[in-house]
């Protein structure tokens, strides 16, 4: 194995009143596929694996076994314990490189409040991990890192072990030949909430119109039934195939794979400066250049997109007022154009307050008027009355944060849970005074429609 750089270290820690060693070592090694590692881990980490990869793909992580998680069913309160304990875990450990970070990787629930059973029980409210094997490639350079987390003083022998597992991981990951993955087979499909959903339309435009609400974001599921059951790399090698333009990520717990491929960041912070995306109104791509300008140029002068958009502008920008100075904020939308669909884009960035963290950001942030409407506590309040189902990490906060409070958070939309030999597909849109169902129901269709090819679907129009 080519081996260029080498760190270890350990540290003491307190993590909920217990006192644990932390083991870490870092080295960079000749660059492998992500994804063949991510694979690597399939007999023995099932069920305990995550990967990311940024919209620039200058980042890429995987990890593979849980060193340490961070879960929690605290409501509100959920953020501040997950930071607590994480600042608690990495107080001692070594700042100022990147590549020896420790990174926690997870995500937050949509809303707490929803108890609706489903594909979603038991699922914690936060959920995050420090993996055992934690791969980073950042600019074409791929660094491995094994984390241990013991109450023994003398982990030595234990973390020996850990190193041959890590080179027999590498290994598998750089020599055996890179599996390509076909496409799950789909013997049927249905949608659980059709009927319910269409019938929220009009229930939420008629509380619209009484002025008890602005714009609430009312979503849906397409659940599908496969042949046999799926494996998380085979799904997860479609959407990167097929979405590199788009944050792409996979978190596991159980026997559960939430997966997406998302334009929308919510909060990134690096070296002190948050950045965040106003991302809101849609309309499809067209079938040749022109009439994909056409689409776009509609999109941009479309008063009811742009209204949508600027709720989004405005409770993001009031946010980083509260949080950063310096703030750069464009005047008026730009097109962000993925695959299957058109978005109004707005990015907005400044440099974090002294006190100002990402966790604090992703709380204040969450959700967006994009993600459920405004005012926020109305609008809440008409999801969890006439939205059917439980959305679980849908249009949640999905990312990761290291030992020094730089990450990334993505909200995560056209997204799917995966459950053996079923998935279920998520989308929604905002519903305004003039929302008409049909026109809402097939917009779903248009954001079903990445993951749904990922999964060996499509849909007729």
């Amino acid at each position: 194995m080519q081996q260029k750089w080498y760190q270890a270290t350990e540290v003491e820690v307190d993590s909920l009143g217990q006192s644990l060693h932390f083991y870490m070592e870092t080295m960079e090694v000749s660059h492998l596929s992500a994804l063949a590692f991510y694979a690597a881990g399939e007999e023995c980490y099932k069920g305990e694996r995550f990967y990311w990869q940024n919209r620039e793909k200058t980042m890429t992580l995987v990890g593979l076994g849980h060193a340490h998680t961070i879960q929690n069913n605290k409501k509100n309160d959920r953020f501040d314990a997950v930071e607590a304990e994480w600042k608690s875990l990495t107080k001692n450990c070594l700042k100022g490189q990147s590549e020896l970070q420790p990174i926690l990787f997870g995500g937050f629930t949509f809303d707490p409040q929803n108890n609706v059973a489903g594909e979603w029980t038991g699922f914690p409210e936060a959920y995050f991990a420090l993996a055992t094997f934690q791969l980073v490639i950042r600019d074409d350079k791929a660094y491995v890192s094994i984390h241990l987390l013991t109450q023994d003083r003398h982990g030595e022998t234990q973390f020996e072990a850990l190193r041959k597992e890590r080179d027999h991981l590498v290994h598998a990951a750089q020599v055996k030949e890179v599996k390509t993955y076909s496409k799950p087979e789909i013997s049927s499909y249905f949608e659980p909430y059709k009927d319910p959903y269409l019938a929220s339309i009009d229930q939420v435009t008629a509380l619209i119109k009484q002025k008890k609400a602005d714009k609430v974001v009312i979503a849906r599921s397409l659940a599908l039934q496969f042949k046999e059951e799926v494996t998380a790399p085979q799904v997860l090698s479609q959407i990167i195939h097929e979405q590199p333009e788009s944050y792409l990520f996979g978190l596991e717990h159980e026997n559960l794979l939430f997966f997406g491929a998302s334009p929308e960041r919510l909060v990134k912070v690096e070296d002190g400066r948050a950045f965040s995306s106003c991302v809101a109104g849609s309309i499809k791509r067209g079938k040749t250049a022109e009439e994909d300008e056409a689409y776009g140029q509609s999109l941009l002068q479309d008063p009811k997109n742009g209204g949508e958009h600027q709720y989004v502008v405005d409770m993001i920008a009031d946010t980083f007022r509260k949080n950063c100075v310096d703030i750069t904020l464009p005047e008026s939308p730009r097109l962000l154009k993925i695959r299957d669909i058109q978005h109004l884009y707005t990015p907005v960035e400044g440099q974090l307050n002294k006190d100002a963290t990402i966790l604090q950001l992703t709380k204040t942030l969450h959700p967006t008027p994009a993600l459920g409407g405004v005012p926020r506590m109305e609008a809440l309040a008409a999801i969890r009355k006439y939205e059917p189902m439980n959305r679980g990490l849908y249009a949640a906060p999905i990312g990761w944060l290291d030992a020094e409070g730089n990450g990334e958070f993505a909200v995560a939309i056209r997204s799917a849970a995966l459950l053996h030999d079923k998935a279920y597909l998520y989308a929604g849109g905002g519903i305004v005074a003039d929302s008409e169902p049909q026109s809402e129901y097939d917009e779903t269709l248009v954001k079903f429609r990445p993951m749904l090819r990922a999964l060996g679907g499509q849909l007729h129009e």
